[in-house]
């Protein structure tokens, strides 16, 4: 029996690795920020599960090859001008904000934007690169993959339902507002740090 131990251990232990990694990250204020923007938390929990999974399905069978390549210069520029662009979006009213819905996401609904919003913030973060060294300590992708997906929505479920319930008590524009500021907060971070 000790080849079933190791997937197991390798679902546990990235399950809490990913969960402990996660805990006052940016994509949990992503969460937050998604759940006061479209108060629909349903698909955006499903977005978060989508886009997690495949990005952290890539993190462990390609990451390693994908951050070599592009290194860690373009990388950062990635990342940072990526936050900029999501604070930009965040400072634009959405017509659904005048009338206290949120419910629209655009063309690609809020399922879309969460999948895109989320790939894009996991790309390079601290829970992808965990995600590839634990994929190469376990040697079983499947079950580190698992672990990581689950151990991200352990932290990020709570975030979407807490900020939905908030949002019906704070200005949407507020939240927006702060909300960019974090976020180019963590633009001009990530661009200025190196």
């Amino acid at each position: 029996m000790p080849a079933l131990t190791l997937p197991l251990e390798a679902l546990l232990v990235s399950t809490g690795v990913v969960a402990l990694g996660e805990i006052g990250d940016k994509t949990q204020l992503l969460a937050l920020m998604l759940a006061a923007r479209f108060r629909r938390p349903w698909p955006i929990v499903a977005g978060i599960a989508v886009a997690t999974l495949a990005n952290h399905t890539l993190a462990a069978w390609l990451g390693a090859a994908v951050a070599a390549a592009l290194g860690p210069a373009v990388m950062r520029w990635v990342l940072g001008l990526s936050f900029l662009a999501v604070a930009a979006w965040m400072l634009v009213p959405d017509r659904a904000d005048d009338d206290g819905g949120g419910r629209g996401g655009g063309r690609f609904g809020v399922f879309g934007v969460t999948v895109v919003a989320f790939f894009l913030a996991e790309m390079g973060d601290k829970t992808q690169i965990a995600t590839v060294a634990l994929a190469a300590r376990f040697a079983d992708p499947w079950a580190v993959v698992a672990g990581s997906t689950l151990g991200l929505l352990l932290a990020n479920v709570p975030a979407v339902w807490f900020g939905e319930r908030l949002v019906r008590r704070l200005p949407v524009r507020a939240v927006h507002a702060v909300a960019a500021a974090v976020f180019a907060a963590f633009g001009l971070w990530v661009l200025l740090a190196g």
